[in-house]
């Protein structure tokens, strides 16, 4: 099958059916993503005890808070690219093809020693607890090593989900994760590496990935096709990628900052908890992923029709990938919380872990669809080509409102519920602005266009 195959014209034919044809690899790609996740954290626990397990999930809100600034970065070439793709402008896209994976490789870099030399005064300003603090160092400062590849994959795969292609991404991470999950055995279980032979795995199985995707573009017969020598930075594709991209990776970012907040509260509560919360959030991470994938879907679909100035599809796009992301919310989220105790035992054994997590996943998994339908308007906003103002409502509605929640309610009351129920909140508030800010914009378009065609 050659790459042009690959490749989905999103602005003719029926909706809904393209939705579920372009998502169903990319929800396998993401569940798939945080199983092979989820292996790190079963051999971490299963064999290198509750510390590593531990250790592993104490580093996931600060690395998701240094690297999501620049992980934003992919969602502006997908964007770009699906607009130039839509107007059928090919020097446009190949332009901004080449911009974005010089930017991924000049990130990569900078993030490499960034991660590195932070990792553990960041830890430690976190009030990681003493006994997982020296293992949760050595592990952000391997995996690190491998966030150049992290962001050329990503990047990879995000300039191929603009142009309708996302079986190969998912082929691709089918391939490093199974080694993934060899090499995570071999490392921890045969050679007693612990969270460095963990940390290690993770590395060479980004390395392996973003080869992959790498060769893919090179080998594209399609409009985004890689040529190596051509990689530079073009000053124009790389402002309208920063545009959307450097908002969307903030409002990431500022999600993770009430995440390392959060985290740091857990903590409070002592190793056990961490290694409860570590376990749910990991299970909480397969429904958020399933949900996610309408996302990314609304960004790709909605940003191919804006270049082709199809407003009428970009609502239907609209409501179809909300309702979508609540129904897969509600059937996975209720799912984990029916079977919360049988998922949870898988990481670790220990009744004090399984509890803990059980308090978190009751809270989170029956509400989960708040987040997905969420991230579902914030991608058809993006799509549109507009990324200040969702990251704004972001800050507002969660980052600040969580903020004030700590030290405000939580601080009157200091349990885990009453910490866990301002996920649900900010969720609900944030979705309400956004849908408002959606509804505003809508309307400005289409005036927009009423008037286009009446001086024609």
């Amino acid at each position: 099958m050659t790459a042009k195959k690959y490749e989905m014209d999103m602005c003719n034919g029926p909706l809904l059916k393209q939705i579920l044809i372009f998502t169903m690899p990319l929800m396998a790609s993401g569940i798939l993503q945080l199983l092979f996740n989820a292996a790190d954290m079963v051999v971490a626990g299963r064999y290198a005890g509750s510390t590593a397990l531990g250790a592993v999930g104490a580093t996931s809100s600060l690395i998701n808070l240094i690297i999501n600034v620049f992980m934003g970065l992919s969602v502006g070439a997908n964007v770009v690219i699906a607009h130039f793709y839509g107007a059928n402008s090919k020097s446009d896209v190949f332009e901004t093809v080449h911009t974005a994976i010089a930017m991924a490789g000049v990130c990569g870099v900078f993030l490499l020693v960034l991660g590195f030399f932070v990792s553990e005064p960041a830890l430690i300003m976190m009030d990681t607890p003493a006994e997982i603090l020296p293992y949760s160092t050595r592990y952000m400062q391997v995996y690190f090593i491998g966030v150049p590849m992290m962001l050329l994959y990503n990047f990879g795969a995000a300039i191929l989900r603009a142009v309708g292609d996302t079986q190969r991404p998912l082929f691709f991470l089918i391939i490093a994760g199974i080694i993934n999950v060899i090499l995570n055995v071999f490392f921890v279980k045969y050679l007693g590496l612990g969270v460095v032979g963990v940390a290690l795995a993770t590395v060479i199985s980004e390395a392996i990935s973003a080869v992959l995707v790498l060769r893919a573009l090179i080998m594209n017969d399609g409009i985004v096709k890689l040529n190596l020598r051509s990689i530079r930075i073009y000053r124009d594709k790389a402002s309208r990628i920063a545009r959307i991209g450097l908002p969307a990776g903030f409002q990431g970012a500022i999600f993770s900052i009430s995440n390392v907040l959060i985290q740091s509260s857990v903590n409070s509560f002592g190793a056990v908890a961490v290694a409860g919360n570590t376990a749910s959030m990991s299970l909480e991470g397969f429904v958020y992923n399933a949900m996610n994938s309408f996302h990314q879907t609304a960004v790709s679909f909605t940003g191919q029709n804006m270049g082709a100035r199809k407003y009428d599809r970009v609502k239907r796009i609209a409501w179809q990938c909300m309702l979508c992301a609540v129904a897969t919310g509600m059937i996975l989220g209720g799912s984990c919380s029916i079977f919360a105790k049988s998922l949870l035992s898988l990481y670790n054994s220990e009744p004090e872990v399984i509890g803990f997590g059980q308090r978190r996943i009751i809270i989170i998994m029956s509400t989960y669809y708040l987040c997905g339908i969420m991230d579902a308007i914030v991608g058809v906003l993006r799509g549109m080509g507009y990324s200040i103002m969702p990251m704004i409502v972001s800050l507002l509605g969660a980052c600040a409102f969580r903020i004030v929640w700590i030290y405000t309610v939580f601080a009157a009351n200091p349990t885990p519920e009453c910490l866990y129920i301002s996920y649900p909140i900010s969720w609900a508030i944030t979705f309400l602005v956004h849908l408002c800010c959606y509804f505003t914009i809508a309307r400005k378009r289409l005036k927009t266009r009423e008037l286009t065609s009446a001086s024609l």
